[in-house]
């Protein structure tokens, strides 16, 4: 008995430890540098922009075989995958309206996406007389500071733009509100009929916690963490990614060009959120020895060990987000290419021999190597950064002090 209650101790700790999901601010700033560095990319032609409806209306007898593939595949490779429902199969034919709920449906994302067609700016950018979009057209959140910050350049069908620009936004969206109230308990009707089930972890009342399952990746814990807390093992970037990424081919393939590349940077965005480590490791900087004396102490009755543990663990996680989005905003203002994370994120000297991306590779390779880096990455934040943000558990980042920008306070 006493085991299992130790057990049910920890899986909370961990539920809540693993509930911030906002991985990089802002993917445009990071990924856009590192995109721009491969010549396949840069020098691509321009292509023109087309509706989603125009390319269901194409493609719905081709979509129809690819989804009933990709639901396969996901029931045959990610481990403890949730089936789709039958009844959200994707059939061809209809109205534009008709097709695009359908097609929404069949992918179970928020079917508040507006999906408008539009490209990010950078920042600094000189936009003068260029339409664009107010930010509650991009997204569903009603919380959402980067991109209340962000300058978002309407498109209309038809008009020439660089696959460079259309990749570089698309890493960005799936933070928009995409994966957002797909629960049963998130209190949504379309979270009822997608079939996931419950909430693995993270407060299901939050808006923004419940995404943080499928930008997620915990494939290295312990053997001890999974047994006390087993729903760290429903994440599923592995899914998103393999579906964006066969979409992405697909539309290239069939003469779709601006979503082939807007699918891919789908698929970018997952890959890239698990490169953080606070996104591949529940508890950076906390090892199963002090993780297991917090949750005895807790069971004894002294509460506050495992609630500073937890605030130090999501400010540090917070810290690193707020950190590199502040730095390269201002880089960009800056025209500064010469910036030290946006050199680090353009240099591909080391890329030689790893340019292949097999399957196995999200959880193998990238979520391992960010796995790796967790228990240095805490420390480097530790001694970095002002002990009010990492040290103090007193102190809650994003509410403390909120608009906090802390590359202008080091």
């Amino acid at each position: 008995m006493k085991w299992k209650r130790e057990h049910m101790v920890i899986a909370a700790a961990l539920a809540c430890a693993a509930s911030p999901a906002a991985a990089w601010s802002n993917h445009t700033l990071g990924a856009r540098p590192a995109l721009e560095a491969m010549p396949e990319i840069k020098a691509a032609p321009a292509i023109k922009v087309e509706t989603l409806e125009s390319f269901l209306a194409a493609e719905g007898r081709g979509l129809e075989q690819l989804l009933q593939r990709e639901e396969a595949w996901a029931r045959a490779n990610v481990p403890l995958y949730p089936a789709r429902p039958e009844a959200l199969v994707f059939k061809a034919g209809g109205t534009q309206t008709e097709l695009r709920q359908r097609f929404i449906a069949a992918l179970r994302i928020n079917p508040e996406m507006k999906l408008n067609l539009f490209v990010q700016a950078l920042p600094g950018e000189d936009v003068l007389g260029k339409a664009t979009l107010p930010w509650t057209e991009i997204t569903t959140r009603k919380r959402a500071s980067t991109a209340q910050e962000g300058v978002f350049l309407q498109l209309g069908a038809g008009d020439p733009v660089a696959p460079l620009e259309v990749i570089a936004t698309a890493t960005d969206e799936p933070d928009y509100g995409m994966d957002i109230g797909l629960w049963d308990d998130n209190g949504t009707a379309y979270g009822k009929a997608y079939g996931f089930g419950k909430q693995p972890f993270g407060n299901p009342a939050l808006e923004f916690a419940s995404q943080a399952p499928f930008h997620m990746g915990f494939f290295h814990e312990s053997a001890m963490v999974y047994k006390a807390a087993g729903f760290l093992r429903r994440t599923y970037p592995e899914y998103r990614i393999h579906l964006w990424q066969s979409l992405a081919a697909y539309a290239l393939q069939t003469g779709h060009p601006y979503w082939g590349w807007r699918f891919a940077g789908w698929a970018l965005h997952y890959i890239e959120d698990l490169t953080q480590p606070y996104h591949a490791t529940v508890l950076p900087g906390v090892g199963v020895a002090r993780m297991l004396w917090i949750n005895t102490i807790d069971l004894l009755g002294w509460h506050e060990p495992k609630k500073q543990a937890i605030t130090l663990v999501s400010n540090r996680h917070l810290s690193l987000e707020n950190y590199q989005y502040q730095r390269m905003r201002h880089a960009y203002v800056r025209h500064d290419a010469g910036d030290a994370l946006i050199h680090a994120v353009k240099d591909i000297s080391t890329d030689a021999g790893r340019m292949s991306f097999a399957d196995g590779a999200v959880r193998a390779v990238v979520s391992r190597e960010s796995n790796a880096l967790a228990g240095a990455t805490d420390r480097v934040l530790e001694q970095s950064l002002p002990p009010k943000y990492v040290s103090d558990s007193d102190y809650v980042l994003g509410e403390t002090e909120p608009g906090l920008n802390l590359y202008s306070v080091l």
